[in-house]
This record gives C-alpha cells, sequence and structure tokens, in this order.
C-alpha cells in the first residue's frame, strides 16, 4: 500500500515540485496539501497521512506549532520538518516535540525518498548536514549518565542505542551487531520502555544528552 503524505509549506512553488517530484513514485501517495500551519493540521486530521512533509517557517502557526499539535492528536503520523533553517536549537526543539525527523531543502530526491520510507516505518531522520549540529548543540549542555542510568540497560542495549543515535536502520544496527532485526526491534523497545521514552528519535536524543552515544 502507498504512503499517504500531506505536503505543508506556505511556498506554493516549492511545494508543486515536491508533489510532481513524489508523484513519480508509485510507493507514494499525495493525499493533500496545505499553505499554512493551521490549514496543515486540519488537512492531517481529515486525511490521517502516514508522513507529513512540514515547512518550519509559516505565518500565523508555525510548523513546530502544528507539528505538535499533530504529533499529540495522530501519534501514528510521521511529521518531517523539511525547512531551510541549519540552526541547531530549531533542529532540537523539533525532535524533543515529537518530529520523526528534520530535513534540509537541499536535500537530493533521492534521500528524501529513502527519508520518507524510512519515517514511515517508524525511524527517525536527520540530515546529515544537521548530525554533527545535534551532538554539539547537546553536549554543551549535558552531564555523562549516572550509573543508575547505564545500569538500566543491558550491554546489548547500550549498543543498540549507540547505532540509533548514528542515526542508523533496524537494518544496519541488525548488522552491525550481527543480530536479527526481530531482536533489534526488542531492543528498541526496551529501551523506549526503561527510559520511559516513546520513539527512537527520542531516544538518539537521550543518548547525546548523556553520554550514552559512544
Amino acid at each position: 500500500m502507498a504512503i499517504k503524505i500531506l505536503l505543508v509549506d506556505d511556498h506554493t512553488l516549492f511545494r508543486s515540485g515536491i508533489k510532481l517530484l513524489l508523484q513519480r513514485n508509485p510507493e507514494f501517495e499525495i493525499v493533500g496539501e496545505a499553505s499554512d500551519g493551521l490549514e496543515g493540521v486540519k488537512r492531517a486530521k481529515q486525511l490521517l497521512p502516514d508522513v507529513v512533509l512540514m515547512d518550519l517557517n509559516m505565518p500565523g502557526l508555525s510548523g513546530l506549532e502544528a507539528m505538535q499539535l499533530i504529533v499529540e492528536d495522530l501519534p501514528q503520523t510521521a511529521v518531517l520538518m523539511l525547512t531551510v533553517s541549519e540552526q541547531a536549537e530549531d533542529l532540537t526543539t523539533a525532535l524533543k516535540n515529537g518530529a520523526r525527523g528534520y530535513l534540509l531543502k537541499n536535500i537530493e530526491a533521492d534521500y528524501l525518498t529513502q527519508a520518507i520510507k524510512r519515517a514511515a516505518a517508524g525511524e527517525p531522520v536527520i540530515a546529515e548536514a544537521m548530525t554533527a549540529k545535534l551532538v554539539m548543540q547537546f553536549r554543551s549542555g549535558s552531564n555523562a549518565a549516572s550509573a543508575p542510568e547505564r545500569e538500566k540497560l543491558t550491554p546489548r542495549e547500550r549498543e543498540t542505542m549507540i547505532c540509533l543515535a548514528r542515526g542508523e536502520s533496524n537494518k544496519e544496527i541488525a548488522r552491525h551487531l550481527d543480530v536479527a532485526e526481530s531482536t533489534v526491534k526488542i531492543h528498541v523497545q526496551n529501551i523506549l520502555k526503561k527510559l520511559n521514552l516513546s520513539s527512537r528519535v527520542q531516544i538518539a536524543v537521550y543518548a547525546v544528552e548523556h553520554g550514552l552515544d559512544k
């Protein structure tokens, strides 16, 4: 079944270009468009997309505000921020508040299509150019995790967390750890429960923030 996508961007020309690009791929279905955050929230509730491509800066309700409302009401919908902003604060704010990923508008077409597929599969996606900024942002104000924090996780779960912090997919983690993908999924679920987190993105952020990414 095709991945249902909602496009939310106040630039009509850019939105049309993305729509034309994605419509060429039979794996995607563009179910709707919106030109601002408020309209995006309304359309998301009506159309129930699998993935929302959301601009960051829009008039009225911003992309971050719209994203939070969508994530709150539609937790199964993945919101990918698609923006020109390379500010680390925008990146960390988006991820902390529920975005499945953060992409820059200058990415290659193939990268975008793969990112959408990964997001729809529940995996976090961060533009490569922003990964280093994410790490620096959290390390600048973070402290290493205490022993009790580390002891919550098994050695395999800690290894899985390190891979998640690098942005690896389940398939990549399984190859790296020489285990089955189903085993990786179990490790991820255990980490979520033990650390009281709700998404893979939050695991990655938590790992960097608490010095558990190495």
